[in-house]
């Protein structure tokens, strides 16, 4: 009995003496200031968090009970239990393969969002994972019916997903879930999913110092310089292309490089009241949403056998190259509805709302408050021989109309138009009076076209 009375003692006075001695720790009279900690915490994965959380009862305190907000942003792309990777293997020996349990009763789901759904049990366990409203799983192996759960489990917050760049994704099962999720007679307040990332590329991860390679001693020397320029070039990189801008606004041409599957565009049609994406519905007049559907004409056009009334959008356009607008006008930041408006990369660290993932931000030397971010969303379809994929140069339906292929093959003399003054003459051809003009052949404008003939064939 006495023993037990002076182990008692013991541990009250260990207690007591780490939260005196928590009180002169620097690093815990930092985070205490809620503006600090709130601005550090994104940036730390969720195991140094723990890692932090237990190290003495006063971290434990601040960063699970004080701090709300402190598993809001969960990014678990750099979580190695997280990783899907073959080739270290299953446990053939039917024993537990990562999180998975591996039997004769083992779903291909399971299989393959195993590490994720092992992740999840273990931080439910801890009472994390109702505080995330944040959940970035870019590049890792993410199942359709892993996201269903994500969408229908009532204890989940989670209000901006990004799963860009997974692998073993059904997306036709991912439609489904999405479209059932926003139907007219779902319950109020569902789903809590706002806002998903699925179309774009993942974010270039930050470069640290631990990218750099350790070397020993004997091959130092001219590596570590080389080592060392290849590390200042990937900076220089990453900062001339955070100084472009956003994607869409700022940044012209392509924007989504992935094959679309077909089935999209119906799903942002029926989910756009509820949930965003990184890319929005094209708005060329040949789509039945479009402003200028029915009020410019348009040649019947698209590869598809059954064309769809509706396309993703997945180039951002600037103006008309003759009139310096579109028929159906601009998307422009505050002026178009907020459903018009594209997530933007990269997903944002401080704050978990739909205002701050479609926010552009300015571009240097731009006065904040004045500047005007608009583009043109077009779908490959609507801008097919009207864009010159060198120049990001285009022609809308109102200025031009595209040639047919019967009408270029009735012509024995076509006129390629170019805008250089001595251009004319190495593109014009015997005709006199040329009832065709050809503003982009084969995605290229004149101007384009002849530069890179001319690279190609510098003594023609």
């Amino acid at each position: 009995m006495a023993s037990g009375v002076i182990v008692q003692h013991q541990h009250t006075r260990d207690f007591f003496s780490s939260v005196i001695s928590d009180r002169d720790n620097p690093l815990l009279n930092l985070l205490t200031n809620s503006l600090v900690l709130h601005q550090i915490i994104p940036y730390l994965p969720i195991s140094s968090l723990l890692n932090l959380a237990a190290t003495s009862p006063s971290f434990r305190d601040l960063l699970l009970c004080r701090t709300p907000g402190a598993f809001r942003h969960l990014d678990l792309t750099r979580v190695k239990t997280a990783q899907f990777d073959l080739d270290g293997g299953i446990d053939h020996g039917g024993e537990i393969w990562r999180n998975v349990q591996v039997d004769e009763n083992l779903t291909e789901d399971d299989f393959y969002s195993g590490p994720l759904r092992g992740i999840f049990q273990s931080i439910r366990r801890r009472d994390i994972l109702h505080h995330v409203q944040t959940l970035v799983l870019d590049g890792l192996s993410v199942t359709a019916e892993f996201c269903n759960d994500i969408l229908v489990d009532p204890t989940m917050r989670v209000r901006i997903l990004s799963i860009r760049d997974v692998k073993n994704l059904n997306e036709r099962k991912l439609m489904q879930s999405l479209r059932y999720a926003c139907r007219s007679s779902r319950p109020d307040n569902t789903p809590r999913l706002k806002g998903l990332y699925v179309f774009g590329a993942r974010d270039v991860p930050a470069l640290t110092s631990s990218v750099l390679p350790r070397r020993p001693a004997a091959v130092q020397g001219g590596a570590n310089i080389s080592i060392g320029w290849n590390h200042k070039s990937q900076h220089a990189l990453k900062e001339s292309i955070q100084s472009e801008g956003d994607d869409w606004y700022h940044k012209k041409g392509r924007v989504i490089n992935k094959h679309i599957a077909d089935g999209w565009a119906e799903t942002l049609l029926d989910c756009r009241d509820v949930i965003r994406f990184d890319s929005v519905l094209c708005t060329g007049p040949r789509h039945q949403n479009s402003a200028a559907f029915g009020k410019v004409p348009v040649r019947p056009g698209g590869t598809a056998p059954s064309e769809s009334p509706w396309g993703v959008a997945t180039f951002a356009l600037g103006g008309c190259a003759s009139c310096g607008s579109a028929p159906e006008g601009f998307t422009v930041y505050r002026d178009s509805p907020a459903e018009e408006l594209p997530l933007l990369a990269p997903v944002p660290l401080h704050s978990s709302t739909i205002k701050a993932a479609t926010c552009p931000k300015p571009t240097s030397g731009s006065e904040t408050g004045k500047e005007t971010h608009k583009f043109v969303p077009r779908c490959l379809e609507c801008i097919r021989e009207r864009y010159c994929f060198s120049c990001d140069q285009w022609w809308c339906e109102s200025c031009y109309q595209v040639p047919s292929r019967q009408e270029l093959n009735a012509q024995h003399h076509v006129h390629v138009a170019s805008s250089q003054a001595d251009g004319m003459a190495d593109h014009e051809l015997t005709a006199p009076e040329p009832s065709i003009i050809v503003k982009v052949r084969k995605g290229y404008c004149p101007s384009c076209y002849l530069r890179s003939t001319t690279e190609r064939n510098p003594s023609g």
